[in-house]
């Protein structure tokens, strides 16, 4: 595996988290976002450059993407309540759906100006449309969210080379629950693997990431990204 420069999108986040150790033991330099001040000597401690940043700020953004000189950005950026409390679900929803849409304009338009060649982009698989199952990922999909807005800048803004994952319901450290909940669920250890994976194997597109299940198909995950649902951290 070559080694490359990543700007990492969302560092603190619950596949940031899992993902920073994989790269900096694959090699890579990487430089991590976080929104808050306090963070930044924890992503520090873990071997990543540190920017603290506001998504929404294009300019700053821009400049710090720039500054990365990243040959690879992933962009894990969300913004739901930790534990995913019913009560504040609804307005976890309407930010996690301005951070799709506008904080992934920001990052595509950063990662342009910097000349980055890749976009890895976190989005999620229950959203097809209607129809026989197990999906593949050319099977329609219904908008949630934001989803449609960023999956179509990352796989359109040429001649950035867009790679959207496509997460089933994330458990495991970090995350709400310790086990798998749902139809179609990933352990956040190999929602952190795909991501890891996707910087240089398989060609830009969609890649369904979840364990077997009967909704969506990850064949292509596996044959083209040698994914393995059963990674955790340490193997």
């Amino acid at each position: 595996m070559s080694t490359y420069r990543i700007f990492l999108a969302g560092a603190t986040g619950a596949i940031g988290q899992r993902l920073t150790p994989l790269l900096i033991r694959a090699g890579h330099s990487v430089t991590g976002t976080t929104r808050t001040t306090a963070k930044a000597a924890e992503l520090r401690a873990r071997g990543v450059e540190p920017v603290v940043v506001d998504v929404y700020d294009a300019a700053a953004l821009t400049q710090a993407v720039g500054a990365a000189r990243p040959d690879i950005v992933i962009h894990q950026l969300t913004d739901l309540p930790k534990d995913l409390n019913p009560d504040a679900m609804v307005e976890g929803r309407i930010r996690n759906a301005r951070i799709r849409r506008e904080g992934t304009r920001n990052l595509v338009s950063a990662a342009l100006a910097a000349g980055a060649r890749r976009l890895i982009s976190q989005s999620i698989a229950w959203i097809y449309a209607p129809g026989p199952e197990p999906h593949a990922e050319s099977d329609p999909i219904t908008d949630q969210s934001g989803v449609m807005v960023l999956e179509e800048l990352t796989l359109r803004s040429p001649p950035l080379e867009g790679v959207v994952l496509r997460y089933g319901q994330l458990y495991g450290p970090g995350t709400h629950t310790a086990t798998p909940l749902g139809a179609i669920a990933v352990h956040v250890d190999a929602a952190a693997y795909a991501a890891l994976l996707a910087i240089d194997h398989g060609n830009p597109g969609v890649y369904n990431i979840a364990q077997p299940n009967s909704y969506a198909s990850v064949s292509k995950a596996s044959a083209e990204l040698g994914w393995n649902a059963g990674f955790r951290l340490g193997e």
